[in-house]
């Protein structure tokens, strides 16, 4: 019999939220100057500076990994070093853009757990790197994944510890924001609390996977890390013409709460999926469930069965799969994959 597919392989799969939808069609009346100069791209920096609490500046741009590599670039020399865990976005998925639009900046990992950059391994890269030395990469970044690659979630105080080392180290602190709602839904805190009063100099603000429609966005918490970064946007093709179209959306976006509301629907649909496989023998989950995604352990043939049955995830390796939950994601799609799950368990029962 053929199923019904059910959709968890990332939340960039997934509608994009009425709200914005909206905000679109308001902006699409009368003129409006382009690459920024419009009114609701001006008024971009002061809704920010309310939201973080502090003087911003806000670049719309289309991309996550455009806002990662770009965010980096306007921060360090080509002869620098980004330290990054293992399954940072930026060390496994984006085809080495930092490295590319930072004209040679070096990423390297430093080792953590659940893709977290842990503090004492921190210290030690830094210690090791050969500061000064111009045969050596020079420590000046270090990116932070927040939610992780992982799923799990830095605290206030881990954002804390991992920015008193870089600072202390003369190094700028990148925070890669693309699920930055889902971690603000579960922590509870202020963005001001989880980014510059932590440490954080400049955010990849991400819309995309919790709602948006084509835009992301890079909050620039200090000028002085990121002075020239609209040069580095212009050269990369990353300015919007038409860009009151993007600032639309990010208005939208955060209007009302409504980012913290959309994460708070995709986190509950993972919690829910989270509790029900830890309770199912041969079903490990190996990585905290605090955001939007789920890593579970079983059989390849538990796998091989569950992708047959029309649901759609990625593996990690033949025994590993990633679930990833959208801000539309429904509780029958959620019960479903459980059934289908549970029933692939069972080698001589269909899934």
């Amino acid at each position: 019999m053929n199923q019904v597919e059910i959709e968890f392989r990332s939340d960039n799969c997934g509608r994009a939220a009425p709200e914005l939808i909206d905000a679109l069609g308001r902006a699409n009346s009368g003129t409006a100057l382009g690459y920024g100069g419009d009114e609701l791209t001006r008024s971009l920096s002061d809704r920010f500076s309310s939201l973080f609490e502090t003087s911003v500046r806000v670049f719309p741009i289309p991309t996550g990994t455009g806002a990662n590599a770009l965010a980096l670039a306007s921060a360090t020399n080509g002869f620098d070093a980004v330290y990054c865990s293992p399954e940072a976005h930026i060390h496994t998925s984006e085809c080495n853009s930092a490295g590319f639009f930072g004209q040679g900046l070096k990423v390297t990992t430093v080792e953590g757990q659940y893709g977290k950059v842990v503090p004492n391994a921190l210290q030690n890269a830094i210690e090791q790197a050969g500061r000064g030395l111009a045969h050596k990469s020079q420590p000046s970044a270090l990116n932070l994944v927040q939610a992780t690659d992982m799923g799990a979630v830095y605290s206030v105080p881990e954002v804390q510890a991992l920015g008193l080392i870089a600072k202390q180290n003369d190094m700028v602190v990148h925070m890669d924001g693309a699920r930055f709602a889902n971690a603000l839904a579960t922590l509870g805190c202020t963005p001001a609390e989880l980014t510059w009063r932590a440490g954080v100099d400049i955010l990849s603000f991400g819309v995309t996977k919790n709602g948006g429609l084509l835009t992301d966005a890079i909050v620039v918490f200090n000028d002085n890390v990121a002075n020239q970064i609209g040069f580095h946007l212009r050269r990369a093709g990353m300015i919007w013409s038409k860009m009151r179209f993007a600032s639309a959306q990010i208005h939208a976006y955060v209007e009302n709460d409504l980012w913290l509301r959309l994460a708070r629907q995709s986190n509950t649909s993972a919690t829910l999926i989270a509790n029900a496989l830890e309770k199912i023998q041969d079903v490990t989950v190996v990585a905290p469930v605090q955001a939007n995604e789920i890593f579970v352990e079983t059989r390849s043939d538990v796998l091989d069965r569950l992708a047959e049955s029309n649901v759609k995830f990625y593996r990690r390796s033949p025994t590993r799969a990633r679930f990833v939950c959208r801000w539309d994601t429904t509780d029958e799609e959620c019960n479903a994959l459980i059934q289908r799950i549970t029933r692939c368990l069972q080698p001589h029962s269909p899934c």
